[in-house]
């Protein structure tokens, strides 16, 4: 099954369905990347922070399958904000994952309450990977409207993606709206609300009428509002029951009656970006 790709501001692809390793255990995360792999998963999303980029690089490098098949993203550790320290960890990225060049890369947050006040410096740093070719693409996580703006304004240089919480309870459209008109595609991370959506009547209806499951019919949400997607699973099952949603389509009136689920700030599950301080120990 072909997974549909989007061409990123700088004319570079990705699929736009990808395979997630959050709060997979290191020790589990080879197996499971090899299982998603044999599903047919090509776009791996990683990060610092979630401690399995090696494990993610060991996956990739036992794999029969050619380089320029395969999608990679990573995202640099909060710890790491100051430019010498971002180039340094970006060093140790690409050398877990044994790579020679990673796809995109990520500021994973904003910070603003720390730094100063300042990733711009860090914006900056994660341009100088894509001048020298370690990167194809880089973008950001988790930024505001208000982030958005200021990286452009003060630096010029336009993130390919912007990696933000997105579901029907919460569909973050002030922000998905900044994104999309600076031509930054939208990534949406928990995609089914970390399973919250599972229960909901609404979308059961609508998956029973297209007779697909729950969360089927909300990644196909995902997709045809043109978000790119990349559920977590660590059983088999599931994850071939998320990849298999390239054979139907909703209506429009279906994707309105999901995105009016939504229930604003309300509908959150994880931080706040304008607050959220958190440094690893």
């Amino acid at each position: 099954m072909n997974v549909p790709t989007i061409t990123l501001n700088n004319q570079t692809q990705i699929p736009q369905l990808g395979f997630g390793v959050f709060q997979v255990p290191p020790e589990q995360t080879a197996d499971t990347v090899t299982k998603a792999f044999e599903v047919g998963y090509r776009h791996i999303d990683t990060a610092q922070m979630y401690g399995n980029e090696q494990e993610v690089g060991i996956a990739i490098a036992n794999a029969d399958i050619p380089r320029d098949e395969l999608y990679v993203t990573s995202k640099l550790n909060n710890s790491f904000h100051r430019p010498d320290d971002a180039r340094r960890a970006f060093d140790d990225t690409m050398d877990k994952l044994g790579l020679d060049q990673i796809d995109l890369f990520l500021i994973h947050w904003p910070l603003p309450t720390l730094y100063d006040g300042d990733f711009v410096s860090t914006w900056q740093t994660l341009a100088e990977f894509v001048a020298d070719g370690r990167a194809r693409s880089i973008g950001v996580s988790n930024f505001q409207p208000a982030h958005l703006e200021r990286i452009i304004a003060e630096t010029g240089v336009v993130p390919a993606v912007n990696q933000i919480e997105v579901h029907p309870y919460f569909t973050n459209e002030e922000a998905r709206a900044a994104s999309i008109r600076h031509g930054i595609e939208v990534e949406a991370w928990s995609p089914i609300a970390q399973g919250a959506v599972l229960s909901d009547d609404t979308i059961g209806k609508i998956a029973a009428a297209h007779g697909k499951s729950i969360s089927q019919v909300t990644l196909r949400w995902h997709v045809e509002r043109g978000d790119i997607v990349f559920p977590k699973s660590m059983h088999e099952e599931r994850m071939r029951e998320n990849f298999d949603i390239f054979d139907f389509s909703l209506t429009a009136e279906e994707v309105e009656t999901i995105a009016a689920l939504d229930r604003g700030a309300d509908g959150r599950r994880g931080p706040n970006p304008d607050e959220f301080d958190y440094i690893p120990g």
